[in-house]
């Protein structure tokens, strides 16, 4: 199967029901995109395809050939970290950090469709689940990566 990944084409050997999710970490190695619950209901294994968050852990792989799929490795790097990435570390968002690679590619795909999100847009798009409990930095960063005020 020709998968588009990070901008990337790669060959992959792989059942086309098999979960994007598993794909990815099992046989690609981007291990940034975690296992939450499995049910789609956490948000851990948050990924973009076309541009738009989904939840790769129920996603089969086939249903994204031809379709650029971004994981956490593709949004920033150390170097040059997107900005989102650099507003969750001046808000000091993480803590245990194992939910926060969904989350930024929640955050990403909002602030692409609303680049200057409402209160009510960020409620409306990050429906991932936090045990850290964060909510209001994740809130904070997404506007200050917006422009708007934190």
């Amino acid at each position: 199967m020709d998968l588009n990944i990070n901008g990337t084409r790669m060959q992959v050997e792989a059942d086309p029901a098999m979960p994007l999710l598993w794909v990815l970490r099992d046989l690609l190695q981007l291990t940034g995109t975690k296992f939450g619950c499995g049910v789609a209901a956490c948000g851990a294994c948050t990924v973009r395809v076309d541009g738009q968050a989904v939840r790769s852990c129920v996603l089969p792989v086939g249903s994204v050939a031809g379709k650029a799929v971004q994981t956490i490795e593709g949004l920033g790097s150390a170097a040059k970290p997107h900005r989102l990435q650099a507003a969750w570390i001046a808000e000091q968002v993480p803590q245990c950090g194992y939910c926060q690679s969904g989350m930024l590619m929640a955050a990403a795909a909002l602030l692409e469709k609303k680049p200057k999100p409402t209160d009510a847009d960020i409620d409306e798009a990050i429906t991932n689940i936090c045990r850290c409990g964060t909510y209001q930095r994740v809130r904070l960063a997404i506007k200050r990566a917006s422009g708007g005020k934190a």
